[in-house]
């Protein structure tokens, strides 16, 4: 299956300027033997990007046979597991942190802490407590991107705001905004999950990164006095009206009007939303990003969904597996796959360049150097489904009706001790 693909994609190999004379030289050994990978890249752009790291791969080992199988990215959710257990492949893709417990848990992935230890993974050191689970690691990340809060930069200036570094420096901002006539910020829960990154920062910020993840894997009750802390702070925000009226009627989508129109100043969001900011006609001069301000006196943690390669346990080639962790994690190979005009997101390699796109340079900035809590990979992938799921609507009816927090609460936790048992 390798020849076919090799001979498919030998264009696209070349028109994309791989970098494989750079990278080749990291890799003198050849290869031999099968290397079997399956990869839910299934759109377009990541699935030429997979396809493209196969040819590279494959022009580095002409005497390796590659079989890759490109499955639906949804169905690959369902696969995954039953893909894991007999005849499994010797690479496949995933996702960071907790997504990854049930597979470790059962194991599943294989344990490739050594390649972290001895100096084959250079330059991830950012991410390596995504990739941790008991201590050890188990795969290794190939993309990510940043949450932070995009604003009006036109606005701010027209009310003489900068760009604030703590929360109580947030919220006198939002007080000008809101005075001014303006919605702090934009945001649409008609489909939960923003709810979950504000929940994510709020809590990361006022109680650490460490702590949130403990909560995310049932550790801490719901109705711990310091996730109250965390929803005391949030509700700061909630009464003086910073939020738009009535954001559980829109999608994401249909709430970055209120940004782009004037009438919100700014969107805690992902670095997928800044093409629609400029498609609704915003130039860079008009918007900028910072990171989510400091709270309490803990290490940032970020936001950055992480997606992943891993070995399975009961993988046949586990050595040419790990030669292409290696490959895939390299600088040279994550500055060229995360191009714009190829995944468009960020590096996870610290070595690694990034396109000339003010929003990227500061995600990359920001990640590699100033994420020192952690990595978190968002609500709805650190928590199990049915936390997540429960908690995302208890979030959203929070920031609705924030006097039925009690209420929330004592649902959530009442979810906690049936899901963690």
């Amino acid at each position: 299956m390798h020849s076919i693909l090799k001979t498919s994609i030998a264009a696209l190999a070349t028109t994309a300027v791989l970098a494989g004379g750079a990278i080749a030289g990291s890799h003198a050994t050849p290869l031999t033997g099968d290397l079997k990978i399956s990869s839910d890249m299934s759109n377009p752009a990541p699935r030429a990007v997979m396809e493209g790291l196969v040819a590279q791969f494959g022009e580095m080992h002409p005497d390796l046979n590659i079989e890759l199988t490109i499955v639906d990215r949804e169905a690959w959710k369902t696969q995954i597991r039953n893909a894991l257990t007999a005849n499994a492949p010797d690479v496949v893709n995933w996702y960071a942190a907790n997504r990854m417990g049930p597979y470790v848990s059962a194991g599943l992935f294989e344990d490739i802490s050594d390649m972290y230890e001895n100096g084959d993974l250079p330059g991830l050191d950012a991410v390596k407590g995504a990739m941790t689970l008991d201590g050890k690691q188990w795969g290794v990340p190939y993309t990510y991107y940043q949450w932070g809060i995009y604003y009006r930069e036109d606005i701010f200036n027209e009310l003489g705001l900068v760009e604030p570094t703590t929360f109580d420096e947030e919220l006198a901002n939002c007080e000008k905004i809101v005075a001014s006539g303006k919605s702090c910020y934009a945001i649409g829960t008609k489909f939960l999950w923003t709810a979950g990154g504000w929940f994510d920062y709020l809590n990361m910020r006022t109680n650490g990164f460490d702590f949130h993840m403990q909560l995310a894997r049932g550790e801490v009750a719901w109705t711990d006095e310091r996730v109250r802390e965390t929803f005391a702070n949030w509700r700061k925000i909630i009464d003086m009206g910073g939020y738009i009226p009535d954001h559980q009627s829109y999608s994401w989508q249909e709430a970055l009007k209120f940004m782009t129109d004037g009438d919100a100043a700014a969107y805690l969001i992902g670095n997928f939303a800044v093409p629609h900011l400029r498609d609704a006609g915003l130039t860079d001069d008009q918007i900028d990003f910072y990171q989510f301000p400091k709270i309490a006196d803990v290490p940032m943690g970020e936001d950055a969904p992480t997606d992943t390669f891993h070995i399975p346990a009961n993988a046949s080639n586990k050595d040419n597996a790990r030669a292409f962790l290696q490959f895939v994690t390299s600088a040279e190979v994550q500055s060229d796959i995360n191009g714009g005009d190829k995944l468009g997101q960020l590096p996870v390699n610290a070595a690694s360049s990034v396109d000339a796109d003010e929003f990227l340079e500061q995600g990359f900035d920001m990640l590699s150097n100033n994420a020192t809590g952690g990595v978190a990979q968002f609500f709805d992938r650190d928590f199990p489904a049915e936390m997540a799921s429960a908690g995302m609507e208890g979030l959203q009816e929070f920031m609705v009706f924030p006097d039925n927090l009690d209420d929330i609460l004592a649902r959530l936790e009442d979810v906690r001790s049936r899901v963690y048992k």
